[in-house]
């Protein structure tokens, strides 16, 4: 079952339209060790992956401040073995990344055959931040829109399984989460007093989201929308649609193993036959 909105074609997106109160029937109670489930399950699918090295993983998180990517990797990727998963945080583009094209900083980070990363905040964020700041012109957004979509189809042709994932929330949920880090002293390195700076373009976000997806959707590089304000329903969706996305490769990823097995029982029984002979 899916618990996610996909949008795998270029076509107009309302946000509006989708509830990020959605929870169906379900319960937290209910879904807790299902998600502990499934967080076992991309363990033993990422375990072929990283074995067969016939492809790689790219996971895209955006959302606005407070939205829960961190919770996200912390309650999903929990069981990930971390020698075939990295994680890359892209925050505001240094001096030497400024010099160069604005896909040059994330090119490095993309994953190399048999790895999974997840990009905590990505590309995205170079006509998410830099449109609502004026920073660059509605031309120049377009034309990032062009090569975001031509490097996203050029990592797919070299085997890149690609998911993308808005963590939706609304501005209510986000002014409670806001002001419960505030109260928990715990929690207080994560403030910073743009946060509440950035709230007051909380419309101009919306729109720029809607519009990237929109314009950047595709069948080898789907956006999920994904309901956020419970945090328990988000984990659960972005979970499921991870685990069902990666188990149309198991039969694949376990042959290419099968015949690696293969290859080395021949070369150890050849090594053999040569030590006895000499």
């Amino acid at each position: 079952m899916s618990y996610a909105i996909k949008i795998d074609k270029q076509q107009k997106v309302r946000l509006k339209d989708y509830d990020p109160d959605e929870k169906g029937k379900n319960t937290k109670e209910k879904c807790e060790p299902e998600i502990q489930k499934l967080s076992e399950e991309i363990n033993a699918l990422q375990d072929l992956l990283y074995a067969a090295q016939t492809h790689s993983v790219l996971i895209v998180l955006q959302a606005p401040d407070t939205g829960g990517k961190d919770g996200t990797i912390t309650h999903v990727m929990a069981a990930v073995n971390p020698l075939g998963c990295s994680v890359a945080s892209f925050k505001v583009p240094s001096t030497e990344e400024l010099s160069h094209d604005f896909l040059w900083r994330i090119h490095q980070q993309a994953p190399g055959k048999g790895n999974m990363t997840i990009f905590n905040r990505s590309h995205y964020e170079d006509v998410l931040v830099t449109k609502v700041h004026k920073i660059i012109d509605e031309k120049t957004c377009k034309k990032r829109y062009d090569h975001i979509n031509n490097f996203e189809a050029m990592l797919a042709d070299s085997n890149t399984i690609i998911m993308k994932f808005y963590l939706m929330i609304s501005k209510d949920e986000q002014e409670e989460r806001l002001k419960a880090r505030e109260a928990d002293p715990s929690k207080a390195w994560k403030l910073s007093a743009g946060d509440w700076k950035e709230r007051e373009l909380w419309d101009q976000y919306m729109e720029a989201y809607q519009e990237a997806i929109s314009a950047t959707a595709a069948p080898h590089a789907p956006w999920y929308i994904i309901p956020g304000n419970h945090k328990w329903y988000r984990n659960l969706a972005i979970a499921t649609t991870i685990r069902d996305t990666l188990a149309k490769y198991k039969d694949e990823w376990e042959e290419a193993l099968k015949k690696i097995g293969e290859e080395r029982l021949k070369e150890l029984k050849e090594a053999r036959g040569g030590s006895k002979r000499a």
